[in-house]
């Protein structure tokens, strides 16, 4: 839906530079006999010649037209080169002309905030460099202008047979010239020096279109070509718009722009205004209505945004005709490619650009041959995107399938035929930047423990999972990618089997170091009043820190190691484990348990933080809570008998919890 934004400034002096024939000129680019030679890019499948993709101006001048196939081309240009597209996985590789596109963006981008909107075209806002040039050189006292500034074309500009390119001068160099002209004409030069910079470098011709906003900047950029620039003054606006069919206009192409037509009778941009801004809030509510009458007037306030990336990739394929895919399988077999294709892309932009997509989507056309409600749209669907080929093709199937039920209703069944895939593509959006100290989750476990050993390091963040990656080992790398780039968090489930295996023993919480050792040894104890101090300074700065480590300490650290290695017994190992840490003590602990159990450290019913109660299992914190619960009822009075948990879980509670049986 259409947005109105009211213009910040009719000062700014915004670019549209659009290549020209792009495709054509990297393959002309590659194969320099091309050159001055009518060509034409054609799809890989040779049906007919295959279909033509782009057609070099060498070509058009002998009428043919990307509407045509191969052969019919030839029939109208004998003469004609077609050159297949790359291909890869069954369909066409655009990696060339991304590649190509990106190296004239870094050229255009030189002079101001830049915007690249598709391979072949991209946005500026040179209002700064042109206000710094008018500011600097004043247009009149120009002694010297470049001949490819004299060749652009200004809009509402009488030329009547004279000499075009000293009309075009004198209006850049006027002395009483508006200050909005004066900034167009700063960044017509700004352009034409960027073009012929493009050339150079790249060995490809653009051309552009230079005026206030985006809107009318874009309409102006294919008014001439092939090579040139054209001028949209304030002045030409109204005699640029008013002849212009409705269609012609970005976002009135589809729904809208036919209900204008079908509604109100109108054919032409002046056509809508004659119509109030009120009529058509009316009509098509307060924003819609907003900007129809904006966009009659040529009023766009959308930004340049500073973007020399694409803000999503996409890979996709139709199948015209007799190729629609008409079972489930046969989607699967192409979903497969595209998700793979889409991978590699993700991947390298995560390497090269430090950038992760957050949501996958995908898209199909399709039609019902049993059903006469076959005009109905294929729903799009969504979902959080994993990374890896394997998790997206495995989301992908989902989407489709769920897509699938709802276009064909629940009275069919879509393993009965009578649907055809005429379009499939899926796409990764929402692209962000990584954060910056963005790292694994397994940080938070104080380095790589036990349950983390078989880890890659989490400076490998956002790689995709192998597919044939163990389950235990992908589950805990989703969980960690999860928690990276904002998805949903799975649970996390600790295999409590490995606890005979290794032991850990952590240094200070200070410390991110970690050693892991097969065997326990208990730290040497310090004499009893430097213990005491020792104590004394690690409860105040525990005191002191509390706010900031909140949450981040983890129940695995204070996990002793046992000799239970049955499923069926973990649970009561991990009980055991758990008690020692808090400094618990239960009627089945043996003696070298007790023994070991007096080197624990032991807590205050208040010192122990719940954030580090709720990373335990669900079943383990309620028996946990339930332990500490009756307690905390009874300190007041219990008080004098001591402040650690552990004294009411002594052998002798008996002692301390019934007084009159003694």
């Amino acid at each position: 839906m259409p947005v109105a934004r009211p213009e910040t400034s009719d000062s700014r002096i915004i670019a549209h530079v659009d290549m020209d024939c792009f495709y054509v000129q990297v393959e002309q680019r590659k194969q320099p006999h091309l050159r001055g030679q009518p060509t034409a890019v054609v799809q890989y499948n040779s049906w007919k010649g295959g279909g033509l993709i782009a057609v070099g101006y060498e070509a058009r001048k002998d009428g043919v037209k990307r509407s045509m196939r191969g052969d019919e081309a030839k029939k109208v240009c004998p003469q004609i080169q077609l050159v297949q597209v790359p291909v890869a996985r069954g369909k066409a590789d655009l990696t060339i002309y991304r590649n190509a596109g990106s190296e004239v963006v870094s050229i255009l981008a030189r002079k101001g905030r830049c915007e690249r909107a598709s391979i072949d075209e991209v946005y500026l806002d040179l209002t700064e460099a042109a206000e710094a040039m008018l500011k600097e050189t004043p247009l009149e006292s120009l002694e010297s202008i470049d001949e490819e500034v004299l060749k652009s074309h200004v809009l509402g500009l009488s030329v009547n047979g004279n000499d075009e390119k000293e009309i075009v001068r004198e209006w850049l160099t006027r002395r009483d010239a508006d200050h909005r002209d004066k900034l167009l004409a700063c960044g017509a030069i700004i352009v034409a020096e960027l073009r012929m910079q493009v050339l150079r470098e790249t060995e490809f011709t653009c051309s552009a279109g230079i005026a206030h906003n985006k809107m009318l900047a874009k309409l102006a950029s294919g008014m001439n070509k092939p090579a040139q620039q054209t001028i949209v003054t304030l002045a030409s606006v109204k005699g640029l718009l008013e002849p212009l069919p409705i269609k012609k206009m970005k976002q009135l192409g589809g729904k809208l722009g036919s209900s204008l037509q079908t509604d109100l009778g109108v054919d032409t941009v002046g056509d809508l205004l004659q119509f109030s801004v009120e009529k058509l809030q009316d009509l098509y509510g307060s924003n819609t209505g907003t900007w129809l009458w904006n966009v009659a007037r040529g009023i766009s306030g959308d930004e340049v945004e500073g973007r020399l990336l694409p803000k999503s990739h996409g890979s996709g394929k139709t199948f015209p005709g007799v190729r629609a895919l008409k079972t489930v399988a046969a989607v699967e077999k192409w979903l497969k490619e595209l998700c793979e294709e889409l991978s590699e892309r993700l991947q390298l932009d995560l390497e090269t650009n430090k950038r992760v997509a957050h949501t996958l989507t995908l898209h199909a056309h399709a039609y019902k041959s049993t059903d006469t409600d076959s005009h109905k749209k294929f729903p799009s669907k969504s979902c959080p995107l994993r990374y890896g080929a394997g998790k997206i093709l495995e989301d992908s199937v989902n989407l489709f399938q769920a897509g699938l039920c709802e276009f064909l209703g629940s009275y069919m069944n879509s393993a009965d035929g009578g649907w055809g895939i005429t379009n499939l593509s899926v796409t990764a959006s929402k692209i962000v930047a990584v954060p910056s100290g963005t790292c694994s989750i397994t940080k938070y476990f104080h380095g790589q423990d036990r349950f983390h050993a078989s880890l890659e390091p989490s400076d490998e963040k956002f790689a995709p999972e192998d597919d044939n990656l163990s389950t235990s080992m992908t589950e805990s790398r989703s969980a960690s990618h999860q928690t990276e780039i904002g998805g949903e968090q799975p649970q996390i489930t600790h295999d409590t089997s490995s606890f005979d295996q290794y032991e850990t023993t952590c240094k200070d919480e200070a410390s991110a170091n970690c050693s892991t050792s097969k065997h326990h040894e208990p730290q040497p104890r310090l004499p009893e009043k430097e213990r005491n101090t020792n104590d004394g300074k690690r409860s105040y700065e525990q005191k002191r820190k509390a706010p900031k480590e909140k949450g981040t300490s983890s129940i695995l650290r204070f996990l002793q190691p046992s000799s239970c290695s049955s499923s069926n017994q973990e649970a009561k190992c991990l009980s055991s484990g758990v008690q020692e840490a808090f400094g618990m003590e239960s009627e089945s602990l043996t003696e070298s348990q007790n023994k070991r159990r007096t080197d624990s450290w032991r807590y205050n019913v208040d010192d122990i933080d719940q954030s580090v109660v709720e990373e335990l299992p669900p079943e383990l914190q309620e028996e946990v809570r339930t332990w500490l619960r009756p307690q905390k009822q009874v300190k007041a009075n219990t008080e004098k008998r001591g402040s650690s948990i552990a004294h009411y879980f002594s052998p002798n509670k008996n002692e301390h919890t019934n007084p009159k049986k003694s």
